[in-house]
């Protein structure tokens, strides 16, 4: 029998089967369903079988086969790239940084590479203001559902009722301590910087990003954690100079020096916290009582993205509540959905690390969008670092 004749020959159940197995987990392209089944059959398939139609616009040939994602450390379940891998063919490369400021210097340096990444609040507006990111379509988005969204965490996305930007998680920004090494009690961010030079000596560690290493300084001295006032931000700097000789470390990627006990102290974000706590529950985490950062990290597509079919489409998967639970035990950060919350274990929700009582969070600022672009605030960090 001609080749020609084998491909015109009618699709058995069993292969039509098979044939739709392989298009849902993304090892063949959606034309090559279609040629091999028919456009008549495959409608009809894609009708009878519920969810067919997202895995046909899943499919590798309408995706690619990568994409890249910026994130932050220890921030995802790597499974979470891995099972989208597998429902669609597109592999996910991750890039890590530690600030704000690195992701927007390097996409304003064009073509990073990103089909998605996950700026902070704060950076929102000005990621839109200079035409960085695009006005998300919400009908590529349907796992999405702003009902069951926080307000609090989900406002910065929007600008001029139109959405830039969808959350991913909220959290704190706090100090974690090993007090197996640490026996005086900390409350407040005074003590942090006053501990650093005394108990800590060498075993401290500040993020490596001018917002919360900065906003730190100034709270523990009694000043706004977004001042950009030259007179607080000088003060700041001398309680940061002081404090550098002490410290372990400059880094955002805290968690294995924290581990191996290198670190006995360190700035510290919610999602680090609560996976340093679970693993050592002898490393706890606290809030300032003098303030601190309260913030929401958001998912958002570049303009210039590459592969913004699978930039949406990981997007997409990752508003699916099914995936986002996982990603947030994994993670450990807490979320904005109330239909994530529902799925996760009460042991999650009635971590008071992830989910701190009111009175916790009031003292604590969302970042605000002046201090990303602040001269005033990137010369400090850069004297500090070269000090």
């Amino acid at each position: 029998m001609s080749k020609k004749h084998l491909e015109n020959a009618p699709i058995t159940a069993s292969q039509l089967t098979d044939e739709f197995m392989r298009l849902k987990k993304g090892s063949v392209s959606r034309r090559h369903f279609l040629g091999v089944t028919g456009l008549g059959l495959a409608t009809a398939v894609l009708a009878r079988f519920p969810g067919a139609q997202n895995a046909a616009a899943y499919a590798a040939g309408d995706l690619g086969t990568q994409m890249s994602i910026a994130t932050w450390p220890n921030y995802h379940d790597p499974k979470t790239f891995e099972n989208f891998q597998a429902a669609t063919g597109v592999a996910v490369e991750v890039n890590v940084f530690g600030s704000n400021e690195e992701m927007l210097a390097k996409i304003q340096a064009g073509a990073s590479g990103w089909s998605l990444f996950v700026p902070t609040n704060y950076t929102i507006s000005t990621y839109q203001k200079l035409g960085l990111i695009e006005e998300l379509d919400l009908s590529m988005i349907p796992n999405f559902s702003q009902e069951s969204e926080n307000p609090r965490f989900t406002d910065q996305g929007k600008i001029d009722g139109k959405t830039y930007a969808l959350p991913k998680n909220w959290g704190t920004t706090g100090f974690s301590v090993n007090t197996s090494k640490i026996k005086t009690p900390m409350t407040s961010w005074k003590d942090f910087f006053e501990i650093a030079q005394t108990e800590a000596d060498g075993r401290a560690m500040v993020h490596d990003y001018q917002l919360t290493t900065i906003g730190s300084a100034l709270v523990a001295l009694g000043y706004d954690f977004n001042s950009i006032k030259a007179d607080e931000l000088a003060k700041a700097e001398e309680l940061l100079i002081q404090v550098k000789p002490h410290l372990f470390a400059i880094n955002s990627d805290y968690q294995p020096s924290m581990r191996s006990t290198d670190a006995w102290m360190t700035m510290c974000w919610t999602n680090d916290g609560a996976q340093l706590n679970r693993d050592m529950p002898e490393i706890a985490y606290i809030l300032g009582k003098d303030g601190g950062e309260i913030w929401t990290d958001y998912y958002a597509i570049p303009k210039d993205a590459p592969n913004k079919a699978a930039g949406y489409a990981l997007l997409n998967y990752l508003m699916d509540p099914a995936n986002a639970v996982k990603e947030h035990i994994a993670n450990g950060a807490p979320t904005t959905d109330s239909r994530v919350i529902a799925l996760l274990p009460a042991e999650v929700t009635g971590n008071k690390i992830v989910y701190p009582d009111e009175a916790a969070l009031t003292p604590l600022e969302f970042g605000a969008a002046v201090t990303l672009t602040d001269p005033g605030r990137a010369e400090l960090m850069a004297r500090f670092k070269s000090a």
